[in-house]
């Protein structure tokens, strides 16, 4: 017999991209410290949830192959709020996936966040806010920042220690993707060992001594960093031809997102964004680039995504 269906809910969560990002010390626990600037952009993954009688939770995805079920974090995160709230009921839950694994766009997490997010508004004051976050932060670095629903973020720590930011001027992206999947493990991995070839020196931070963090696209370029850029392109020939492509249109902010393979270059307006992916779309033909805004704020439960 199908279990009791109770109520259903819907949330569109986006991806992310990485206007900062800076690898400091490692930890003892082997994490190593950063500090980043999340930016939400408009590209998409969809969740729908319905609330059933039945204590077991239920997962389908559509559009990509994410691996098993009870290994996705959207299936972690509600195992982890079912106990943390003590209920007996259960959720099937359907993922729509529009952004790529292993990208740096943060598609993941993302999921573990909304889903964070939908039940606990299903569930309003079930979990308190303290220990929403340490369940998000217990999923992944990435995760709080998308469970707090915020536009743009700076993240400290391993990247669960927010500091929410205000919006900046609205702009657009060409977006490259290409068809390589860069895994993180390796990529810190690559980080160090390069770092070691070259005497171990730690980069400086660049918030650690009150500095501010920026606030419109002017002072965002000047802060501009990814210290990931020093081995993923090279290691990933793709990534690299597409990162040197969008350098090339003259984006004042052209970038590498998380440890990739995503790359993406910013511009003042979809005009100048669609001119520069005709530009740069022939000169890497393994790259899919699209043009998604940057956004000021992420939908709510049973909201719209933002119409561009």
């Amino acid at each position: 017999m199908t279990a009791a269906r109770r109520v259903g809910a819907r949330i569109h969560t986006p991806a992310k991209i990485n206007l900062t990002l800076r690898i400091l010390a490692r930890r003892p626990s082997g994490f190593h410290e950063l500090e980043t600037v999340f930016q939400a952009i408009g590209l998409w993954d969809t969740l729908e949830v319905e609330l059933r009688d039945e204590p077991r939770i239920e997962l389908a995805v559509r559009g990509a192959d994410v691996g098993p079920a009870r290994d996705n974090l959207v299936t972690r995160a509600a195992s982890a709020f079912l106990e943390a709230a003590n209920l007996r009921s259960g959720f099937a839950i359907v993922l729509d996936k529009g952004i790529p694994a292993g990208a740096g766009l943060g598609g993941g997490s993302s999921d573990a966040g909304a889903t964070l997010r939908l039940l606990d508004a299903l569930h309003p004051g079930r979990v308190g806010p303290g220990e929403l976050h340490d369940i998000a932060a217990g999923l992944g670095s990435d995760v709080p920042f998308f469970a707090a629903g915020l536009g743009r973020a700076l993240g400290f720590g391993r990247g669960e220690r927010l500091r929410p930011l205000g919006p900046l001027p609205p702009a657009w992206l060409v977006l490259g993707l290409p068809a390589v999947h860069v895994a993180t493990g390796p990529a810190y991995g690559s980080l160090a060992k390069s770092r070691e070839a070259f005497g171990g020196a730690v980069p400086p931070s660049l918030f650690g001594n009150g500095a501010a963090a920026p606030t419109d696209w002017a002072a965002t370029a000047a802060m501009a960093v990814n210290d990931f850029e020093t081995v993923v392109p090279a290691r990933y020939p793709a990534v690299g031809r597409a990162l040197e492509a969008l350098r090339e249109t003259g984006a004042e902010i052209a970038l590498l997102s998380g440890s990739g393979a995503a790359v993406f270059a910013v511009f003042a307006d979809r005009g100048a964004a669609e001119s520069a992916l005709e530009a740069v779309s022939p000169q890497c033909p393994d790259t899919r680039f699209v043009v998604v805004p940057t956004l000021g704020r992420v939908p709510g439960l049973n909201e719209p995504r933002p119409t561009v």
